[in-house]
């Protein structure tokens, strides 16, 4: 039942086919895209989470998760460039494993999107939180974090999701030459942290090397439980792979900028935990059994009450050169950090209306979330909706638990993306393709085990999160999805409303967290 109402990819292509993108990106511009797209939050804010889950080992779930992610994105890559429109992976599904799965993805992208803008949101919160007590301006406790991390309301949290909120309902869009710029602020503050840091590595500090071993399922501790985390940090390569319809030779640069990107970005994230690690120590926090406490839990932060230890930061990385005496470095990488994320927040934000424009449209959800503002030409009505609640969520959860409820969203849509690309090889294999997957019947199955294998190394709380999540996206499918759908029979869908000539929303580059 799940796979009936496949949309076919020659309706989806039409409106498509009414603009024509001239080929013009080569292999070096898709591969800065890449590296502008993934350096993002996760790198700046995860590292403690990571800490705390794996200690020094940390270095090693970077390279699973790149890994994984590699293997996704090259399975990405090749629906993106049959299907260059907007949806994500939930207009690929739709296309290929029917509309009960699309409207699943769909949902799931929820939490990649919505989510994960909490969590930079959160992330941005502390860097911002860090500049204030260095400018000797402090925020009450309670107003720091939210209940999970010890206070009671994120308020800095909320604030900048609601300003970003703001920005997208008026049509504010941040041009080319703004995000270039963002881009170069955040690779000179990773490189000046690792130019610091990396000399003052010393061999005790990575001793204990796997203070607590790889990990088991459903437990959300060890490497694997790291690397289920450190995820987050590489999400935002879809940016190289839905640029695929302006690529010069796609089958030669797609993969180049894919996997150069994330070549770049492991190398950067390897040094900084590197230095990070071998700097200042990052041994996780224990109960008095010998068990690693979890990230965001209420234990934690009544453990690390008044430490300096890296797993217990809001912001680490200004923390780490601080620790080492380069206080007004640490505070120059914080305003880094604060000066380049609310774009990230803003693309976030911007990437979920897109994804619920597109359902609303499909006749899915309620076709006033589709309406577009008379004067602003937005969609108004779901970005406010959206907005609230991501401010709402990024005031009252921590980073770390939001970010791996945004993970286990993302895993979900790219083993249905990664299911779908060899489906189509064998229901349409002649069907043109701009990118093909290199060894798809080894990529593909390694890509959905890959993810497998990061979504069940996720913790209990987080799990039970998605597929409570996913059970209620059911339900509100056969209520009203299921009925009004334009794939329904007599439910002829109406010319709706679009967006693409307004500046705000344009098929552009999309930061990853």
């Amino acid at each position: 039942m799940l796979f009936w109402r496949v949309k076919p990819l020659d309706k989806i292509l039409e409106t498509a086919e009414k603009k024509s993108l001239k080929r013009q990106l080569g292999a070096f511009q898709l591969t800065m895209l890449g590296i502008g797209a993934i350096i993002g939050t996760g790198i700046f804010v995860l590292t403690a989470e990571a800490g705390q889950k794996a200690g020094p080992a940390m270095m090693l779930a970077f390279v699973i998760a790149a890994v994984v992610c590699a293997l996704a994105a090259l399975a990405y890559s090749e629906l993106a460039s049959m299907v260059p429109v907007a949806g994500s992976a939930y207009t690929y599904t739709y296309g290929v494993l029917g509309e009960g799965l699309a409207w699943i993805v769909g949902w799931a992208l929820v939490l990649e999107y919505a989510i994960a803008a909490g969590a930079v949101s959160v992330g941005w919160s502390g860097y911002m939180n860090g500049l204030l007590n260095s400018a000797g301006v402090s925020l009450p406790e309670f107003l720091k974090t939210g209940p999970m991390d010890g206070g009671g309301f994120n308020l800095l949290a909320f604030l900048i999701a609601l300003v970003v909120t703001g920005l997208l309902v008026i049509g504010t869009s941040k041009s080319a030459k703004v995000n270039a710029v963002l881009v170069a602020i955040k690779v000179i503050a990773l490189t000046a942290f690792i130019a610091i840091a990396v000399p003052a590595a010393k061999d005790p500090n990575f001793q204990p090397f796997f203070p607590t071993g790889w990990g088991s399922p459903l437990g959300g501790i060890g490497v694997l439980g790291a690397a289920a985390s450190i995820f987050f940090a590489y999400v935002g390569f879809d940016a190289v792979s839905t640029a695929a319809e302006e690529t010069k030779n796609p089958n030669r640069n797609i993969p180049i900028g894919l996997i150069g990107s994330l070549l770049v970005c492991t190398v950067f994230y390897l040094l900084v935990g590197y230095g990070a690690v071998g700097s200042v120590g990052s041994q996780p926090m224990f109960d008095a059994n010998g068990v690693a406490l979890h990230p965001g839990s209420p234990e934690l932060a009544a453990a690390c009450k008044g430490s300096e230890a890296l797993v217990c930061s809001k912001e680490p990385l200004a923390h780490v050169l601080r620790l080492l005496g380069f206080q007004g470095m640490g505070n120059l990488i914080g305003l880094a950090a604060a000066l380049a994320l609310p774009s990230v927040i803003l693309m976030m934000i911007y990437g979920q209306t897109r994804i619920f424009f597109t359902m609303s449209r499909d006749g899915l959800l309620p076709e006033i979330l589709s309406k577009v503002h008379p004067k602003f030409h937005t969609p108004h009505v779901i970005t406010v909706i959206t907005g609230l609640f991501v401010a709402t969520f990024a005031a009252l959860f921590p980073v770390g638990v939001l970010a791996d409820i945004s993970n286990s969203g993302t895993l979900f849509a790219f083993i249905a993306v990664s299911c779908a690309v060899m489906v189509l090889r064998v229901q349409q294999p002649n069907r043109p393709r701009g990118f093909r997957t290199p060894m798809v019947w080894v990529v593909c199955p390694l890509a959905i085990a890959g993810c497998l294998l990061l979504f069940l190394n996720l913790s209990t709380y987080t799990l039970s999160m998605f597929f409570g999540w996913a059970a209620i996206g059911l339900v509100v499918y056969f209520l009203y999805g299921y009925r009004k759908s334009h794939m329904a029979p007599g439910n002829a869908p109406a010319s709706g409303p679009t967006l693409e000539k307004h500046p705000t929303f344009h098929e552009g580059p999309d930061p990853g967290p």
